[in-house]
């Protein structure tokens, strides 16, 4: 997945059919991902996370050169700020990914699936630290109920829900991160994915030597771990596309989608445990999704109006 706070904005021209399907296709095969991270959970999470980075690099290099997006890979690799950053932003992706794939093999997929339905909430957060934004109170009051949750979690469970939380703040990190170099969501990824793939071709290479891969075990190894390059490059460059074509407030919310259908296979797929302690803490945070996506739409609908009033008032002067 993909902070969408961290990729390009709609115009604000109205929403594309073709935008709305990409963006679907998205969040809806990041939904799904855990069925196929399933299927690997017998493989080190490490290896699984190595082939992830490695495998996504011919398939979005292949991509942008299909779209003809290639122009500004060469400058960002000269650009040392640009690599430094984006150096920065691998290491933290591939940190989630890492969590991400762990939480699936050993059960945990429903601490997933609250890890990013919070993370918009972390991003708000994160936006008023580093940026000096502003909470709305409806913000504030969403906020509250997300730590709610976390608390009760924590309480209930013994434990402090750690996959969830690292999980919703490295990928808001990552998205504020990424606001700050001048370089497409699609190329950015591509570059990388090229700086994790220099660690992660000697780390497989070191593996299949010492004989602890299971690359070369069987065909089926072999086909799933190339496959997690497809399942990773894709989906974002779908909603790379998508998000150029549909408006914030069309994308705000439809990042609930992956979350949901996350959370529906850890309940009635994996049969992972759902007791009252979880409903209970899930329920505050649906509500304050609720509360947050109804402020985002309150504001956009503010912006609109301020914007539809300026060309009225220079067309009277």
């Amino acid at each position: 997945m993909n902070n969408p706070r961290s990729l390009p904005r709609g115009d604000g021209a109205g929403d594309s059919r073709a935008g709305f399907f990409c963006a679907l296709a998205a969040y809806g095969l990041w939904g799904f991902l855990p069925l196929y991270m399933k299927l690997v959970d017998h493989i080190d999470p490490v290896e699984v996370v190595a082939n992830r980075a490695f495998w996504s690099l011919p398939v979005a290099g292949v991509i942008l050169f299909w779209l003809g997006r290639t122009s500004d890979i060469l400058p960002t690799l000269k650009s040392p700020k640009r690599l430094g950053v984006l150096a920065v932003t691998a290491g933290i992706i591939s940190v989630n990914w890492g969590i991400y794939v762990w939480a699936i093999a050993v059960g945990r997929t429903v601490e997933a699936a609250l890890g990013y339905y919070i993370n918009p909430l972390i991003s708000v957060l994160m936006g008023a630290v580093f940026l000096g934004e502003r909470f709305t109170r409806l913000q504030i009051v969403a906020i509250g109920l997300a730590t709610l949750a976390v608390a009760i979690l924590t309480v209930g469970q013994g434990a402090l829900p750690w996959v969830s939380l690292v999980l919703a703040f490295s990928f808001a990190l990552y998205g504020y991160l990424r606001k700050t170099v001048d370089v497409g969501p699609t190329q950015g990824f591509l570059v990388e994915v090229l700086l994790l793939s220099v660690i992660a071709l000697p780390y497989l290479g070191w593996i299949t030597a010492s004989g602890a891969s299971v690359f070369f075990d069987s065909a089926s190894n072999m086909a799933l771990l190339i496959g997690c390059g497809p399942v990773t490059a894709i989906p974002l460059i779908l909603y790379a596309f998508g998000a150029k074509k549909l408006r914030l407030s069309t994308i705000g919310l439809m990042q609930y989608i992956a979350p949901t259908l996350i959370f529906l296979i850890g309940v009635f797929v994996f049969k992972e445990p759902f007791g009252l302690v979880r409903l209970f803490a899930f329920t505050l945070i649906w509500l304050a999704l609720v509360l947050y996506t109804w402020s985002m739409l309150r504001q956009r609908g503010v912006a609109q109006e301020k914007n539809r009033q300026i060309p009225a008032e220079s067309a009277q002067q």
